[in-house]
């Protein structure tokens, strides 16, 4: 049998970078790369068109993909995980004293609805400050990848002469989910936002997952042995990632590879792949994904991934 390739997307980063650079070949499969400049457009072109055979994709993305049928399945594995208390910011100028206050305003969003980090930033202020959500009028910058979605009624798109940057300057936004900062009077509304954030995983247990990774169902039905192959060969990357981290052997770091060092320092393996050692944060996700109104229903977190990678961990 003819080795399948696979047309892939996923963004180079420190635990895929030896699949990338080719230290690494998974067995019975070829990954061909494919860049894409902006990662959410490959996120959008998956989404709406398949155009690839394996993807990099967006957590919540997915789960809302799956609830309308698009044609691929995860693999459990984590590429992008993240702290989300730094990702609400508001103007000192018009000053936020308690997040409660977001009760009853506008606060814009970077993009969907749908957009993990938004669903994690919600969770924090639900969670932790007893924020009702229900109570928010949310302000997308965009619209949501899965086109056949319907957000909540208390979720409006701005006009298209608009920007979240401009409306949170003069005001009229009370705070902005997953927008950068850019401008000193713009800060995040939950101080020392990666402490929270740390202080949330030492309570919770969990490190917040951003984007794991998908293939069509056309080549899993095809190539049923590609799913395992694929597993293994991105926790090896991991793997050979994680050991420079732990040897200060990674050059030029940046500050996802800082924090994934202070997270090892903490949980040991910041990165686990399969889904045992992630149940905890992926129902989490998925319970709020069907509180906020992503999801009609709860999902079954074997269902949302390949069978044959259920019992893998790496």
């Amino acid at each position: 049998m003819a080795v399948p390739v696979l047309k892939t997307v996923t963004r180079t980063q420190g635990n895929n970078a030896a699949l990338k650079d080719g230290t690494l070949v998974p067995k019975g499969c070829i990954l061909d790369f494919e860049e894409v400049g902006v990662l959410v457009q490959a996120f959008r072109r998956m989404v709406r068109g398949l155009e690839f055979d394996v993807c990099e994709m967006a957590l919540t993305t997915y789960l809302c993909a799956r609830e309308h049928g698009v044609g691929f399945t995860a693999l459990p594995v984590f590429l992008v995980r993240a702290f989300h208390h730094g990702a609400i910011l508001h103007n000192l100028n018009f000053p936020v004293s308690h997040p409660r206050e977001l009760e009853g305003r506008r606060v814009g969003i970077n993009r969907g609805y749908t957009v993990t980090t938004g669903v994690w930033a919600r969770s924090v202020l639900q969670e932790e400050y007893d924020v009702d959500l229900n109570k928010i009028t949310w302000v997308l910058s965009g619209d949501d990848h899965v086109e056949p979605y319907q957000p909540p009624g208390n979720v409006v798109t701005m006009d298209s002469d608009r920007t979240l940057e401009k409306m949170l300057d003069s005001g009229e936004l009370v705070a902005v989910i997953g927008m950068k900062k850019h401008l000193a009077h713009i800060q995040p509304l939950i101080p020392n936002a990666l402490d929270a954030g740390i202080a949330a995983f030492e309570r919770a247990g969990h490190y917040p997952i951003n984007h794991l990774v998908v293939v069509r169902d056309e080549v899993l039905a095809q190539y049923p042995q590609v799913a395992v192959s694929i597993f293994n060969a991105f926790a090896e990357a991991k793997n050979l990632y994680l050991g420079r981290l732990r040897q200060g052997r990674i050059q030029n770091p940046t500050e996802i590879d800082a924090l994934h060092a202070r997270m090892t320092a903490i949980a040991g393996d910041p990165l686990p792949y399969g889904i045992e050692p992630n149940r905890r944060v992926l129902q989490s996700l998925i319970r709020h994904a069907t509180d906020q109104k992503i999801l009609k229903k709860p999902v079954e977190i074997e269902s949302l991934f390949a069978p044959t990678t259920h019992g893998l961990s790496g």
